[in-house]
């Protein structure tokens, strides 16, 4: 099937497309709609997958699997670079020095990690002050020991 180039707008920059060509018009694209010229939200998929701890390559072959469509590296670290500033500012913001609760929790999920499927724990930390309000003072994404 023949294809045509074309071009959305992110946030972040310009996604090359190849569009099917379809005379008889019964082509209904399913993530970027006929006469979108920008395509929002693309972005906050990278930023996920990034926190989630794929590498920028892995993020490329991730969406063009699913979308069909090539997002350069240099792009991948625009959108990632871009929440840099936030996360540590979060990090580095000051706590209070009592937390008279403490609520702590792991989840465990199944990873592709290369070719093996492994366990990893996403940790999550709540503390409460005390004027009771609650503060996330930890996330971390780590190896299952």
């Amino acid at each position: 099937m023949e294809k045509v180039a074309r071009s959305s707008k992110g946030d972040f920059g310009t996604i090359d497309l190849e569009v099917p060509r379809d005379r008889n018009g019964s082509f209904e694209p399913q993530i970027i709609r006929k006469g979108q010229t920008r395509f929002t939200g693309f972005d906050e998929k990278i930023i996920s997958m990034y926190s989630r701890g794929m590498t920028t390559r892995e993020i490329s072959q991730h969406l063009k699997e699913i979308y069909q469509v090539e997002v350069s590296a240099d792009l991948i670290s625009q959108v990632t670079d871009s929440v840099m500033e936030t996360v540590i500012e979060w990090q580095n913001r000051p706590l209070d020095k009592v937390y008279p609760i403490l609520i702590m929790d792991a989840l465990i999920v199944k990873v592709r990690d290369g070719n093996h499927v492994v366990n990893k724990a996403f940790y999550l930390a709540l503390g409460i002050n005390l004027h009771n309000r609650v503060s996330k003072i930890l996330r971390l994404n780590g190896d299952l020991c």
